[in-house]
């Protein structure tokens, strides 16, 4: 992590993530760059409405307020706008009182090359090969999908995550898609005591728990799930991994192949990370959720 960061959790985010610029980006579809670059200058000093991450990235700089000292979480913005087009962008973020002072402004290009540079833990965007691209330089990062319908926000930063290939790495879900679902139980029960190997997210999980343990455990603002379709036998060696990390997990749910999204939707997720699309849909339903494109279930994608 670059000098000055210290031990901060920092969470990049982009334009498209962070407000609701649809109609915007219509323009530039149908009428093309110049016209785009025209309707933000025209309408800089109109605020954007909140986008899918609005509500998660209030509660992670809101945690800045509940804990003494220098600010413990850092929002940066990363946008294919050019600084003049995304003026409109930074008056949004004035305007809703955001602590957000650090951006790349990249004018057309990926932004994804500065994610490093900045020693970001996490990269949410809307923009598939930006994400492919940060989990390339070995970052956590995830497609932001909308959730169809609203539910109502908890007070708790809620985070519920995938097993393998996000958290863990693929090796299991490897099995399973060469051999099936038997030779899958069998192999996670025959290697139930050697840990799994980190996946794209591990690194995160574990800065976040840094930040939960800066909290009293009955007073934090902060709360993980593991939500995986595992089911017993495979549940002990994902429980004996993490135990294995040093890692904490407030919820962890074995749902053995059922939908995700009745449970996330009760659990309460601000956002849920899957890799696998399958999943992806069905949470989408009540809850925000970032696709990750990592590992064999997304081989064919490339």
């Amino acid at each position: 992590m670059p000098k000055g960061f210290g031990t901060k959790l920092v969470i990049a985010i982009s334009s498209r993530a962070l407000f609701d610029l649809d109609e915007s980006h219509q323009v530039f579809i149908n009428e093309g760059l110049e016209a785009y670059a025209n309707y933000q200058i025209e309408r800089e000093d109109e605020p954007l409405k909140p986008g899918d991450a609005f509500p998660m990235v209030q509660k992670l700089l809101h945690l800045n307020e509940s804990l003494e000292g220098d600010p413990r979480v850092e929002v940066i913005l990363l946008s294919r706008n050019s600084a003049d087009t995304g003026l409109r962008v930074f008056n949004s973020i004035e305007h809703y009182g955001l602590n957000i002072t650090r951006a790349a402004f990249c004018s057309g290009s990926s932004p994804y090359r500065y994610i490093s540079a900045f020693g970001c833990h996490l990269f949410l965007s809307t923009d598939g090969e930006d994400v492919r691209q940060a989990l390339n330089q070995g970052v956590a990062a995830a497609t932001l999908v909308a959730a169809k319908n609203k539910s109502e926000q908890e007070e708790e930063l809620r985070f519920a995550f995938d097993g393998d290939a996000v958290l863990f790495s693929d090796e299991a879900e490897q099995v399973f898609k060469s051999q099936g679902l038997s030779a899958f139980a069998e192999s996670e029960k025959a290697s139930a005591k050697t840990p799994l190997s980190g996946g794209p997210f591990k690194a995160f999980l574990s800065a976040l728990q840094g930040l939960q343990s800066e909290f009293t455990e009955s007073r934090c603002p902060i709360r993980t799930a593991l939500v995986t379709a595992r089911s017993a036998p495979a549940h002990e060696r994902v429980i004996r991994t993490l135990r294995a990390w040093n890692v904490r997990i407030d919820e962890s749910l074995f749902l053995g192949g059922l939908p995700k999204g009745e449970f996330l939707k009760a659990y309460g997720a601000d956002v849920f990370f899957d890799d696998q699309q399958q999943h992806i849909e069905s949470a989408s339903e009540h809850v925000a959720s970032g696709h990750v494109p990592h590992g064999v279930a997304n081989q064919a994608k490339g």
